[in-house]
């Protein structure tokens, strides 16, 4: 039986908005491209904010171009999960007249966010101290692999060198293998949560003060934020953090484990879910033995206590011990694939893939909401913008016309 609550959230995610989103008349310039900038800009338009793409003219986005297998145009389904409910400008920044495009554009914006190597903005003459002196309510969020200042600052810097440098790597993985990074981008990710979190902070204080900031995201600190039960250990004990496969460094049992068929996870992670679990397994002495009284022995002794415990597990398969631990109390689940998640009964209700219609690929699979907002939840109002679909559009909206916008095109500002 379902509670009022799931009723409630299953009725309102389909609910039409009769209300506008939280930040519909919030304009934002994305001028970042493949993950942490293009996500966060999304993020940011799922909550109604008006985001312009600027992208180069003739590649675009470079992750339009991305993956190994082809569309029936010529962006890639990366880019497609990345990017709806935005709009596309082409310009040619290196350029006078993209330039001049581009300063009208930013008059009018809220936010700007970028993720180039850094220097590459005031190159440019496109940095935030640039254009403060045009717009100084301007929130200006630059995203890097490893921020603004520092030793590392001019490094070029993607997921997989974040992953590494930050000390994620080190604890990916079994303790005998090679190294593993996790298996999603923890760190573009990452950064662009954060980064969202830096720019909605950043347009609440301009609201009371009138005042723009700029905010520094890098993948390294973000990465390196997420270390907090590691980092607690070392600087707890001064043992260095390690690999511990499945399994983790508060409590135990608490990983994967083998059944019969494969492998679920579970977690008894007090005393009292220790105690249900021996009693459930049928395996009393365990918890009566010394090697596993106290939580600080259980870690102590995780291999043995693991090797103990899957010689119940190997008896029956993993949904049955999943369903029985469940019926306890004991937390536990499958270790589904992607396909098996979406497709789930709960994946299905929590609307985690959605479609968008697109005028070339027709209906494109999408990611859905991860966060719900019952008041005004989020809609796709745009499919992922064709390349420079908008930018007369947002030429007219500028009131650029005529003589004016013949001498830009002839300066080159929408060429590549």
């Amino acid at each position: 039986m379902q509670s009022k609550h799931i009723k409630t959230i299953e009725t309102m995610m389909k609910t039409p908005i009769s209300k506008p989103l939280p930040l519909n008349g919030v304009r934002i310039l994305d001028v970042s491209q493949v993950m942490a900038g293009p996500y966060c800009c999304m993020l940011l338009a799922d909550l109604g904010a008006d985001v312009i793409k600027i992208e180069p003219p003739g590649t675009g986005d470079q992750t339009r171009g991305a993956m190994g297998f082809k569309m029936k145009g010529s962006d890639s389904m990366g880019f497609l999960n990345m990017n709806r409910n935005k709009r596309s400008v082409t310009l040619n920044l290196k350029t006078n007249a993209g330039k001049k495009v581009f300063f009208e554009l930013v008059k009018t914006a809220d936010i700007l966010v970028e993720n180039y190597r850094p220097g590459v903005m005031k190159k440019l003459g496109i940095d935030y101290p640039s254009l403060k002196e045009i717009n100084p309510g301007l929130i200006y969020a630059s995203i890097s692999g490893f921020g603004q200042t520092g030793p590392w600052a001019d490094r070029p810097g993607f997921d997989l060198m974040a992953q590494a440098m930050s000390g994620v790597m080190s604890v990916t993985g079994y303790p005998d293998g090679p190294p593993v990074k996790a298996g999603v981008p923890v760190a573009d990710i990452g950064c662009a949560l954060f980064a969202v979190y830096g720019i909605l902070s950043a347009y609440i204080g301009k609201e009371k003060s009138g005042e723009g900031q700029f905010i520094d995201a890098s993948l390294f600190d973000s990465a390196l934020a997420f270390s907090i039960w590691d980092t607690a250990q070392y600087w707890g004990t001064g043992v260095e953090p390690y690999k511990l496969g499945t399994a983790n460094h508060m409590s135990a049992p608490y990983q994967a484990m083998k059944a019969s068929d494969g492998y679920f996870v579970m977690g008894a992670t007090n005393q009292k879910l220790w105690k249900l679990l021996c009693d459930k397994i049928n395996r009393p002495e365990l918890f009566e033995d010394p090697l596993f009284r106290t939580n600080p022995l259980r870690l102590a002794n995780r291999l043995i206590l693991a090797a103990e415990l899957e010689k119940t597990f190997s008896t029956k398969t993993s949904e049955e011990w999943v369903d029985s631990l469940l019926a306890a109390g004991i937390p536990a689940g499958p270790i589904n694939t992607y396909p098996e998640a979406f497709e789930s009964a709960h994946g299905k209700h929590r609307q985690m893939r959605m479609e968008i219609d697109h005028p070339i690929e027709g209906k494109v699979p999408n990611i859905g909401f991860a966060v719900k907002l019952m008041g005004t939840p989020q809609q796709v109002t745009r499919h992922p913008p064709l390349l420079g679909e908008h930018t007369h559009e947002i030429l007219e909206e500028l009131g650029i016309a005529g003589n004016e916008l013949k001498a830009l095109e002839d300066g080159g500002a929408f060429a590549a």
